[in-house]
């Protein structure tokens, strides 16, 4: 008996063994990369927001600021929507802070440009 109980167990081993080290599949991917970002530009001073589309690796000027896209990203479509930008904000007078990050659209709390007279939004990619 102790013979069938081990010969099962060697036969089974080497199955469980395969089944293990087989590659699990690659979960979807997280985001996806777009051609470009919409951006929101508002000067605080006038109230005038301005809507732009810009490509990434292209910059937009927007007064003093110099907005560069590196990438904007969106989630999977079985994901709740949201969209991201990598970019870099740069002021033309040397006293103010540049931003270099990334941009939520439904979080932009979590990292945004702190410019006394300017404010960035990403809306979307497209």
């Amino acid at each position: 008996m102790r013979r069938l109980a081990a010969a099962a167990l060697l036969a089974w081993l080497p199955a469980v063994a395969a089944a293990q080290t087989a590659a699990p599949a690659p979960p979807p991917p997280a985001w996806l990369p777009r051609p470009s970002a919409n951006l929101v530009l508002l000067n605080k001073i006038t109230a005038r927001p301005r809507s732009v589309s810009v490509a990434v690796g292209q910059s937009v000027a927007f007064g003093s600021l110099t907005i560069v896209v590196r990438a904007c990203d969106v989630r999977p479509p079985d994901v709740a929507a949201d969209a991201t930008a990598f970019l870099d904000i740069t002021d033309s007078h040397p006293d103010v802070p540049a931003f270099h990050g990334w941009m939520l659209t439904n979080e932009p709390e979590v990292s945004m440009l702190e410019h006394p007279l300017y404010d960035v939004r990403v809306a979307g990619c497209g």
